[in-house]
């Protein structure tokens, strides 16, 4: 970047920061029809290239667009990071995980009730057998 002495104005020709430039589908489609207007003519398109500012390298592209029939054909792409394909089983896999970690829990505490008995009675010294062999009243 050139920096500016105090007497020194900008240049207005010169734009401060460049900026993508752009086209319409309209535009575009307008554009290729004058250059195809123009083949007979030589010099024609480039005076048409001049006039709108543009590079040949655009009618390049922009014909091949029209020729691959692209959807809107001429339309802009979307830009950015295309997202992730979302896998159809992945949310299933997570709601069974899910309800296997809480099965386990529900077992965890079953069998802590079902040892209670049996660590009390070791702990009084009474045999769980016994019980079961004798007849109530």
């Amino acid at each position: 970047m050139v920096a500016l002495k105090e007497n020194e104005r900008p240049d207005p020709e010169v734009a401060a920061k460049a900026k993508r430039r752009r086209f319409s589908a309209q535009y575009k489609k307008k554009i290729l029809e004058e250059a195809d207007a123009c083949k007979g003519n030589s010099g024609a398109v480039g005076a048409l290239l001049r006039r709108e500012g543009l590079y040949s390298s655009h009618l390049t592209t922009w014909r091949k667009q029209r020729e691959k029939a692209e959807l809107d054909g001429l339309a802009p792409k979307k830009r950015g990071r295309k997202a992730k394909p979302v896998n159809p089983l992945a949310r299933r896999v997570k709601e069974l995980e899910s309800e296997t970690r809480k099965l386990r829990k529900q077992l965890d505490k079953a069998e802590t009730i079902i040892s209670f008995p049996k660590k009390l009675s070791e702990m009084l010294g009474i045999s769980l057998d016994q019980k079961e062999n004798e007849e109530p009243c």
